[in-house]
């Protein structure tokens, strides 16, 4: 028979587990930056009217019933949610709470020797190699130990080299170039 203390070791490694998985996803969104594209879901709570999913434009704005336009670009999710709660905590709301979460990540771009180049949706931890998986693995003609991204944070864009393990982001711009014989 299977002892209490047993079942007790098993329930608090499990709770270890889950504990870090949940830190883990909360700190791949806390540094993560806003911008054109980005689907966001607002929660206001107890206020369902001014709730809802919504799109950051090419302007970098988030619209809202009541207050209107948000900046969102470049903003964290933890900025976004201090600047709607102080656009609704003096004219409409006392003491608002305000949650944000991202629902769709805006897309990377993967260009040059792929099978297939284009833009495709972005999937958390998602390194280089797996940006050229989804787009069908590279071409014969591909020079796999030189491939560049530019980042979308980079307000230069400066291409940088990267090799297969390379964090890609939202927004990066992935070059596959062609070898040479």
């Amino acid at each position: 028979m299977v002892s209490h203390q047993f079942f007790r070791s098993i329930t608090l490694i499990m709770v270890l587990v889950l504990s870090v998985t949940v830190a883990s996803a909360q700190g791949d969104q806390e540094g993560y930056r806003l911008g054109t594209g980005d689907k966001v879901k607002v929660t206001v709570f107890g206020h369902e009217n001014l709730s809802g999913e919504s799109d950051i434009d090419s302007t970098g704005n988030l619209a809202l019933p009541l207050i209107q336009a948000v900046k969102a670009r470049g903003l964290t999710l933890q900025e976004l949610e201090r600047s709607i709660v102080a656009k609704l905590s003096p004219d409409y709301l006392k003491n608002p709470r305000v949650s944000v979460e991202v629902i769709n990540n805006r897309p990377f771009f993967i260009l040059g020797e792929v099978q297939k180049p284009g833009s495709y949706a972005y999937v958390n931890d998602m390194t280089v190699v797996t940006a050229v998986a989804l787009a069908g693995g590279f071409t014969y003609r591909a020079d796999t130990d030189e491939v560049y991204i530019t980042r979308a944070t980079d307000k230069e864009k400066t291409k940088q080299s990267a090799d297969q393990n390379t964090p890609v982001l939202p927004g990066d711009v992935i070059e596959v170039p062609e070898r040479f014989f």
